[in-house]
């Protein structure tokens, strides 16, 4: 034990250098990539039909509907629930040769990711009971109680900003390809190419999502707020929308199979 080392610390090091605890993250991480790989076709349907529904929780209401579907879906939850507690201890370790104001970053990260993983894990489980709704009025439903009490507009702007301002971070993190940081050992350059273009998806999708909670507090119209399905269907609305969201969708694929990838070489 290092000087300095709690028995806390030592045991938490133990578990997650547990074969058990790889195994779980392993999950965890195919799972994430295989809502998103849903998420995609998903949104080429929207690209041919114009239809909604394409979100995470439309992607795990598809698969409910599968062969073996929900037994998939419990598996995702466990899987889902194990990046939690993945990232909960990557937001507690101190990792040599970080300084004080990176190490602040890495654990304000992990626990947002931990919050994005609970919820997927909880939504997946409730696809799996046949409780789970993806009818896409979640965001509007949000927007319209978050108007409904004082200086309400305000907060649903702040609430687009915040989204914002994460889709700027994905899509640098996509260019600067920092989620090299979350890979442990050599990496290969096709997953450097998955992960550019999947963050950088990912950020393009979210800044419409925060643009939507925008427009809804400067048009004080809640049922402007959307989603995921909202931002794809936005997309689908524009010039070359059909095009456009091709395009998105194999950015959505990408990040489905870097997060594969992801899942061989995870950072513990």
């Amino acid at each position: 034990m290092n000087p300095g080392t709690t028995t806390a610390d030592a045991a938490a090091d133990k578990v997650r250098q547990s074969t058990a605890y790889h195994v779980l993250v392993t999950v965890g991480l195919i799972s994430f990539g295989l809502v998103h790989l849903v998420l995609a076709w998903l949104a080429v349907q929207v690209a041919v039909t114009g239809g909604g529904g394409a979100s995470q929780q439309g992607a795990m209401r598809q698969l409910s509907q599968q062969p073996l579907g929900k037994v998939l879906l419990w598996v995702m939850a466990v899987g889902l629930a194990a990046l939690v507690i993945w990232q909960i201890a990557e937001a507690t370790v101190v990792l040599d040769g970080q300084t004080s104001a990176k190490q602040i970053r890495r654990r304000l990260s992990s626990i947002g990711r931990a919050i994005v993983y609970l919820g997927l894990s909880i939504s997946a489980a409730k696809f799996a009971l046949g409780s789970g709704t993806s009818n896409g009025k979640t965001q509007e439903t949000v927007s319209a109680k978050l108007m409904a009490v004082p200086f309400g507009r305000v907060l649903v702007a702040i609430v687009g900003a915040i989204v914002i301002a994460v889709a700027v971070s994905q899509v640098v993190k996509g260019v600067k390809r920092k989620f090299v940081d979350d890979l442990g050992g050599g990496v290969h350059e096709g997953a450097l190419k998955l992960g550019t273009v999947g963050y950088c998806a990912k950020g393009v999708a979210l800044a419409i999502i925060g643009l939507l909670f925008g427009w809804a507090a400067i048009t004080y119209d809640p049922k402007k707020a959307g989603g995921m399905d909202a931002a794809l269907a936005t997309l689908r609305s524009q010039p070359f929308g059909a095009v456009l969201l091709f395009v998105m969708a194999l950015g959505i694929a990408s990040f489905a199979v870097y997060c594969f990838y992801w899942a061989r070489t995870p950072r513990y």
